[in-house]
């Protein structure tokens, strides 16, 4: 049986908290959940939920810039502090220790080669500079102090690919969504059929890209590296 815990927020030096079932409140943290107001236990805002007294309205749209309740537990949820057992915890950090490494190694180059970091390679720099992640917080928002710590042993320099694609014709419908999939920026037909494009996306994914398209065309696209 899941039991009744108390999610707590801080603003201001004042107190905001809410009562959420916590199996609940861990699946939406997690996003298994959506909608906030469905882990709830009561749909009120505490300044002391344990000793029963609410906050002040005028205390909570000043704190929240808003007076929806659905706004303001989501708000509590994702930022506050949301009591959840030891398994749980060490569940969430690992999650948000997959997506730090997939957004660094999605967005940035090695500057030394301007070839992607395989993604085991920056978990090995995070583990080597004992990187801590905090559960509740968000990984862009956590992004900015890794790759500061991380920087000094695995250099990374973020960057954008701007690659023009020239597809053969009999290719060139099957590939259009591809290109969608991958930041289409312009496109034109040239007379003998083929569809040369230009598509622009986080470096990288370069390599990835480049694998999709040799296998959708056999090998035959003809691309440039416009920087």
């Amino acid at each position: 049986m899941s039991k009744t815990v108390v999610a707590k927020y801080m603003v201001n030096g004042e107190r905001f908290e809410i009562l959420v079932d916590a199996d609940g409140a861990y699946e939406y943290i997690t996003g298994k959940k959506t909608n906030p107001i469905s882990v709830l236990q009561a749909e009120e805002i505490f300044e002391d939920a344990n000793k029963g007294k609410r906050q002040s309205q005028e205390k909570i749209k000043k704190a929240f810039n808003t007076e929806d309740i659905t706004k303001i537990a989501d708000t509590i949820l994702k930022h506050g502090n949301v009591p959840i057992t030891t398994e749980q915890k060490a569940k969430l950090t690992e999650e948000k220790r997959k997506n730090i490494i997939q957004i660094i190694a999605t967005n940035s180059i090695d500057p030394r080669t301007n070839a992607p970091h395989p993604p085991q390679r920056i978990e090995n720099a995070m583990n080597e500079s004992r990187i801590t992640i905090d559960p509740f917080k968000n990984a862009n928002e956590q992004i900015d102090a890794v790759i500061k710590k991380i920087n000094t042993i695995l250099p990374l320099k973020f960057a954008t690919a701007k690659i023009e694609v020239t597809i053969p014709a009999e290719f060139s419908n099957r590939c259009y969504g591809l290109l969608k999939q991958y930041g289409l920026k312009s496109e034109g037909w040239l007379n003998d059929g083929s569809l040369k494009a230009t598509v622009e996306f986080p470096a990288g994914l370069k390599l990835e890209f480049f694998d999709k398209l040799n296998s959708y065309t056999k090998g035959s696209a003809v691309t440039k590296d416009l920087g």
